[in-house]
């Protein structure tokens, strides 16, 4: 089911004529030289669409540099003045909206942390009725679709036609390279729900590490995402906060110029029949997937009537890691990654369970409502 949202083209709110659209500044606004300096760097490269900076920053913990508050927008106004980016800032609050929006501030965001909570969403979103300004919301901090959904249908209620969507990847428990993961599986099934919704990457807070910045850039662009939003400071090893994942802005123009742009849409005839011929053959295995998913669900529920008719437990550890050993040792040798097959094997195991669940307990009487949400 795709989201009913009322938006307007990115092209009718930000200059897109730069490939790709990249929007650039320091995390935070810290002196007034140090951003002037910055926006004056970016301006003169020729390839930034917009000036970003944090102004009022959300901080994990208490007695970190929350930002330098609203003076920064008065230097936020002169960078714009003396450069001609338009100039994009993080709100939190229905007053940071009334602030930024006095300051001449072009386009606003929601961030991750907001994002979060639906209450701040709202009070935003009330804040923004009757204002006709572009606003991006970030992915939130967990991965949960609904909350993103949430907060971009919140903010499109308020009247605001002019939105997009920032991926800028979810916290998790699991070590890796990233500061936070992408799940690019998340941004990509939001995509799929709203086709004409933009959507700009953040590989600075993907990554929290300015040598991974062009590689996850690429992929975004890969997945057909419409822009970039990436942090530069004048000078990273001095920035007063996350100077790890921000780079210079001679730097920034070096991961640009080796970006590799392609286009979503095929115009040669050959290509397109050539494209059209290999999705037939994935059409066909598709199917026939289907197929044999469906009689393989048929022989779980064939066994767990036996396991009913003979007193034997639906669960059966040994047997499930035979299966995935034996499954996973299979398809590396197909050239199929490990993650696949484990993530493949376990929906299909987690989908027998249920099949033998439901022969299980067929006949029996299936328990009040309250009755489950009490147990």
């Amino acid at each position: 089911m795709k989201l009913d949202l009322n938006i307007q083209p990115l092209e009718s709110w930000i200059k897109t004529g730069k490939e790709p659209l990249v929007i650039a500044g320091p995390c935070s606004a810290e002196t007034e030289e140090q951003l002037v300096a910055t926006a004056h760097l970016l301006a003169a490269t020729g390839k930034i669409s917009a000036l970003r900076a944090g102004i009022w920053k959300p901080r994990t913990r208490p007695g970190e540099f929350e930002g330098i508050g609203s003076i920064g927008l008065e230097w936020l106004k002169r960078a714009k003045d003396e450069t001609g980016l338009p100039t994009a800032v993080e709100v939190a609050t229905a007053k940071h909206v009334e602030e930024a929006l006095k300051a001449g501030v072009d386009i606003l965001w929601v961030g991750a942390r907001s994002t979060a909570n639906p209450f701040t969403v709202q009070e935003i979103a009330d804040a923004l009725k009757g204002v006709d300004v572009p606003v991006m919301v970030k992915n939130p901090v967990n991965p949960d679709l609904s909350l993103w959904i949430g907060a971009l249908e919140r903010i499109n209620n308020a009247g605001i036609t002019k939105l997009a969507a920032i991926h800028r990847g979810f916290s998790s428990y699991e070590k890796s390279a990233f500061r936070n993961e992408p799940m690019w599986d998340i941004a990509i099934h939001l995509k799929t729900l709203a086709p004409h919704l933009p959507m700009i990457n953040d590989p600075s807070h993907i990554t929290g590490n300015r040598s991974l910045i062009g590689y996850v850039s690429q992929k975004a662009l890969d997945l057909d995402m419409q822009g970039l939003m990436i942090e530069s400071h004048i000078d990273p090893s001095v920035a007063w906060t996350d100077a790890a994942q921000q780079v210079t802005p001679a730097a920034l123009v070096e991961i640009i110029d080796h970006l590799t742009l392609r286009k979503p849409e095929v115009r040669d005839a050959g290509v397109k029949d050539k494209l059209a011929e290999l999705r037939s053959q994935i059409d066909k295995i598709d199917d026939l997937v289907i197929q044999k998913v469906a009689e393989r669900m048929q022989i779980a529920e064939k066994i767990g009537q036996y396991k009913k008719d003979n007193g034997i437990t639906i669960l059966q550890v040994n047997r499930w890691d035979e299966i995935l050993n034996k499954r996973t040792t299979y398809a590396k040798a197909l050239k199929l990654s490990a993650e696949f097959t484990e993530k493949l094997m376990e929906l299909l195991h987690s989908e027998s369970i249920r099949k033998q669940t439901e022969v299980m307990n067929k006949g029996q009487e299936t328990p009040p409502a309250e009755q489950l949400t009490h147990a």
